[in-house]
């Protein structure tokens, strides 16, 4: 069995006595983003501050899983489910209406402002003191180049750190500026950071998916992600009704892909295009263009090469997770059966059964890994 893994609540699929020889190493927790569906990632995080449970030396987050490791790390449970499941739903963070016809964007300031008065209220100074010098970190894209950067969480400036590894392209008016430079969602480009995890020298790297692969494990690389799993992929509620909107005389989005991936294999020298860290936007990049479609914009260069970033730096990210560095081992958390929730537009009922999935899979992990710590110790106790 091969150095990479999944576990959810009700089975594993990883090689314990392998991954106990790396336990030893530096360690990464890693929060894929999703929008609502990252309420299985706050439902796994719960289970660890229930469980009293923190064995790792650096986080990496993108977008809500960012927000999600914030609320861990400030050691405040039920935070991160209450923001998606009271505040996610709200008409003034998001109505589809209003936004089609009058261009309201997310209210992500709204929202974030909510968490950080009473009666949430973000414990920054909690968080700064649990992380004392280990290292957070949100992902976010560079709007000029579309390359992945890495921005300190629960820093002076935390909300617009924040602010940038949410700011979803056409969901927002504009990318936030920090220090001078424009960003936008991490998920362009490393809405699974696990790749600058590996680069920073963490040798056991634990991932929160919010996506659902099957559980099994193979010795065998995966192979790249084909176009047609890529874009025709299970879609979101809010896509469908896009969808029934675009303007039927303008390309299609097979189309488009054709073009752009004919164009790219013809230009390998877009030095921007070549980038290690892969992701998935909160909606699926085929969902930005077709957004742009309902909204009468036009596709410009910069919004289809943002989606030929995505769409490599995902397959890339793909096949780094499946087959990881010899020197690391990758063991993903998934929930038991496909989230019920969506990017956005869910409802209660579909948000807490997530939860709870999430909260079954964090449960299960703590187990395992206190498991494979004891069988490391004793490894390390046995004579020669």
């Amino acid at each position: 069995m091969s150095n990479s893994g999944l576990i959810w609540s009700s089975g594993t699929a990883y090689n314990p006595e392998l991954l106990a020889q790396y336990i030893g190493g530096k360690s990464a927790l890693v929060a894929q983003g999703g929008g609502q569906r990252s309420v299985f990632t706050a439902g796994v995080l719960d289970a660890f501050l229930y469980s009293n449970f923190d064995p790792f030396d650096e986080f990496y987050g993108t977008s809500a899983g960012a927000l999600n490791l914030c609320a861990y790390l400030c050691r405040q449970p039920g935070l991160g489910k209450s923001f998606l499941l009271d505040l996610t739903t709200d008409d003034r963070f998001f109505n589809l209406f209003s936004f089609i016809r009058q261009k309201h964007y997310i209210g992500l300031d709204w929202a974030l402002n909510q968490i950080c008065s009473a009666p949430y209220k973000l414990d920054i100074d909690m968080g700064l003191s649990v992380l004392k010098d280990r290292g957070a970190y949100a992902a976010v894209t560079r709007a000029d180049n579309f390359q992945d950067h890495y921005l300190p969480l629960l820093g002076n400036n935390w909300f617009d750190v924040i602010r940038a590894t949410c700011a979803i392209p056409n969901l927002v008016s504009r990318p936030i500026e920090i220090s001078g430079k424009a960003f936008v969602d991490g998920g362009v480009s490393a809405s699974i950071p696990v790749q600058e995890a590996w680069r920073r020298e963490a040798r056991t790297i634990i991932v929160i998916r919010t996506e659902y692969p099957e559980p099994t494990v193979s010795d065998e690389p995966l192979e790249p992600i084909d176009k047609a799993v890529w874009y025709k992929s299970p879609i979101d509620h809010i896509q469908s009704f896009w969808s029934e909107q675009i303007d039927k005389g303008k390309k299609s989005v097979d189309e488009f892909i054709e073009e752009r991936l004919l164009q790219n294999r013809t230009d390998i020298t877009k030095q921007h295009l070549d980038l290690l860290n892969g992701g998935r936007w909160l909606f699926g990049a085929d969902n930005v263009y077709r957004l742009s479609h309902l909204l009468g914009n036009r596709l410009d260069a910069g919004l289809a090469d943002m989606i030929m970033v995505h769409y490599q730096t995902y397959a890339l990210t793909q096949e780094f997770i499946a087959a990881p560095p010899e020197d690391c081992f990758v063991l993903q958390i998934i929930p038991d059966q496909p989230l019920r929730s969506s990017s956005l537009m869910s409802n209660p009922d579909e948000l807490l059964f997530d939860y709870q999935q999430g909260l079954n899979a964090g449960y299960r992990f703590v187990s395992e890994y206190q498991n494979l710590l004891a069988m490391h110790c004793k490894e390390k106790s046995e004579p020669f």
